[in-house]
Protein backbone atom coordinates (compact mmCIF):
# COMPACT_ATOMS: atom_id res chain seq x y z
CA UNK A 1 0.00 0.00 0.00
CA UNK A 2 1.19 3.51 -1.08
CA UNK A 3 0.92 5.29 2.40
CA UNK A 4 -0.60 9.29 1.78
CA UNK A 5 0.77 12.51 2.21
CA UNK A 6 0.88 13.48 5.94
CA UNK A 7 -0.11 9.96 7.01
CA UNK A 8 1.70 8.59 9.51
CA UNK A 9 1.63 5.09 11.08
CA UNK A 10 1.24 5.32 14.93
CA UNK A 11 3.58 2.75 16.75
CA UNK A 12 1.79 3.23 20.40
CA UNK A 13 -1.91 3.19 18.55
CA UNK A 14 -1.13 0.92 15.53
CA UNK A 15 -2.96 2.77 13.13
CA UNK A 16 -2.23 4.73 10.41
CA UNK A 17 -3.65 8.42 10.60
CA UNK A 18 -4.39 10.95 7.87
CA UNK A 19 -2.92 13.83 8.48
CA UNK A 20 -0.58 12.90 11.85
CA UNK A 21 0.10 15.34 14.17
CA UNK A 22 1.30 13.38 17.29
CA UNK A 23 0.12 10.74 19.86
CA UNK A 24 -1.11 13.09 22.74
CA UNK A 25 0.19 11.30 26.34
CA UNK A 26 -2.88 13.07 27.87
CA UNK A 27 -5.78 11.71 25.75
CA UNK A 28 -3.63 8.17 24.77
CA UNK A 29 -4.68 8.69 21.44
CA UNK A 30 -3.49 10.23 18.03
CA UNK A 31 -4.49 13.32 17.07
CA UNK A 32 -4.82 13.68 13.34
CA UNK A 33 -6.92 14.81 10.85
CA UNK A 34 -10.51 14.32 12.40
CA UNK A 35 -9.87 15.13 15.92
CA UNK A 36 -7.58 17.56 15.44
CA UNK A 37 -9.92 20.98 15.66
CA UNK A 38 -11.38 19.40 19.14
CA UNK A 39 -8.28 18.94 20.40
CA UNK A 40 -7.50 22.50 20.17
CA UNK A 41 -10.99 22.89 22.07
CA UNK A 42 -9.69 20.68 24.70
CA UNK A 43 -6.62 22.84 25.16
CA UNK A 44 -8.82 26.42 25.36
CA UNK A 45 -11.00 24.61 27.68
CA UNK A 46 -7.88 23.23 29.68
CA UNK A 47 -6.97 27.12 29.72
CA UNK A 48 -10.22 28.16 30.62
CA UNK A 49 -10.92 26.06 33.41
CA UNK A 50 -6.94 26.49 34.81
CA UNK A 51 -7.40 30.37 34.81
CA UNK A 52 -10.71 30.15 37.00
CA UNK A 53 -9.44 27.92 39.51
CA UNK A 54 -6.11 30.01 39.76
CA UNK A 55 -8.32 33.09 40.10
CA UNK A 56 -10.40 30.67 43.18
CA UNK A 57 -7.36 30.09 44.52
CA UNK A 58 -6.24 33.21 44.50
CA UNK A 59 -8.96 35.16 45.96
CA UNK A 60 -8.47 32.84 49.00
CA UNK A 61 -5.60 34.17 49.89
CA UNK A 62 -4.68 36.96 52.04
CA UNK A 63 -1.76 37.81 53.07
CA UNK A 64 -0.23 38.46 56.60
CA UNK A 65 3.48 37.80 57.65
CA UNK A 66 3.20 35.52 60.21
CA UNK A 67 3.82 31.27 61.15
CA UNK A 68 0.45 31.03 62.06
CA UNK A 69 -0.85 32.08 58.39
CA UNK A 70 1.50 30.30 56.69
CA UNK A 71 0.13 26.99 58.26
CA UNK A 72 -3.22 27.69 57.41
CA UNK A 73 -2.70 28.61 53.38
CA UNK A 74 -0.04 26.04 52.54
CA UNK A 75 -2.42 23.80 50.83
CA UNK A 76 -4.22 26.86 49.16
CA UNK A 77 -0.33 28.43 48.24
CA UNK A 78 0.56 25.22 46.95
CA UNK A 79 -2.76 24.57 45.27
CA UNK A 80 -1.94 28.08 43.22
CA UNK A 81 1.50 27.59 42.34
CA UNK A 82 0.44 24.34 40.87
CA UNK A 83 -1.88 25.91 38.75
CA UNK A 84 0.54 28.51 37.83
CA UNK A 85 2.82 25.45 36.40
CA UNK A 86 0.11 23.77 34.79
CA UNK A 87 -1.22 27.42 33.10
CA UNK A 88 1.42 27.92 31.34
CA UNK A 89 2.34 24.59 29.81
CA UNK A 90 -1.19 24.45 28.25
CA UNK A 91 -0.75 28.06 27.24
CA UNK A 92 2.53 27.21 25.56
CA UNK A 93 0.70 24.17 23.98
CA UNK A 94 -1.99 26.54 22.73
CA UNK A 95 0.22 28.77 21.05
CA UNK A 96 2.37 26.46 19.57
CA UNK A 97 -0.37 24.50 18.23
CA UNK A 98 -2.22 27.45 16.95
CA UNK A 99 1.16 28.87 15.17
CA UNK A 100 1.50 25.53 13.47
CA UNK A 101 -2.03 25.54 12.71
CA UNK A 102 -1.55 29.14 10.95
CA UNK A 103 1.62 27.77 8.92
CA UNK A 104 -0.52 24.56 7.95
CA UNK A 105 1.60 22.35 9.40
CA UNK A 106 2.14 19.63 12.08
CA UNK A 107 3.92 18.59 14.64
CA UNK A 108 5.35 15.78 13.22
CA UNK A 109 6.08 17.80 9.78
CA UNK A 110 7.77 20.16 12.69
CA UNK A 111 9.78 17.93 13.92
CA UNK A 112 10.71 16.09 11.80
CA UNK A 113 11.26 18.14 8.55
CA UNK A 114 14.33 16.41 7.66
CA UNK A 115 13.05 12.87 7.39
CA UNK A 116 9.74 13.64 5.63
CA UNK A 117 10.68 12.99 2.03
CA UNK A 118 8.00 15.54 0.52
CA UNK A 119 9.50 18.22 2.86
CA UNK A 120 13.18 16.88 2.91
CA UNK A 121 13.32 18.85 -0.25
CA UNK A 122 11.90 22.27 0.49
CA UNK A 123 13.73 23.81 2.72
CA UNK A 124 12.11 27.34 3.16
CA UNK A 125 9.05 26.80 2.08
CA UNK A 126 6.43 24.83 3.80
CA UNK A 127 4.35 23.71 0.35
CA UNK A 128 0.93 23.30 2.63
CA UNK A 129 1.30 26.82 3.63
CA UNK A 130 -2.12 28.56 1.73
CA UNK A 131 -1.42 31.82 4.17
CA UNK A 132 -2.33 32.44 7.81
CA UNK A 133 -5.94 33.72 7.23
CA UNK A 134 -7.22 30.47 4.44
CA UNK A 135 -4.95 27.80 6.52
CA UNK A 136 -6.71 29.34 9.89
CA UNK A 137 -10.08 28.79 7.85
CA UNK A 138 -9.69 25.60 6.31
CA UNK A 139 -8.70 24.30 9.61
CA UNK A 140 -11.11 25.67 11.59
CA UNK A 141 -14.38 25.72 9.05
Amino acid sequence: LQQPMRAKHCQLCQHCVRRYDHHCPWLENCVGERNHPLFIVYLSMQLVVLLWGGRVAWSGLYFEQSREWLQHNIFLLVSFLLILIFTIVVLLLLASHLYLISCNTTTWEFMSHHRISYLRHSELENPFDQGIILNLWRFFC
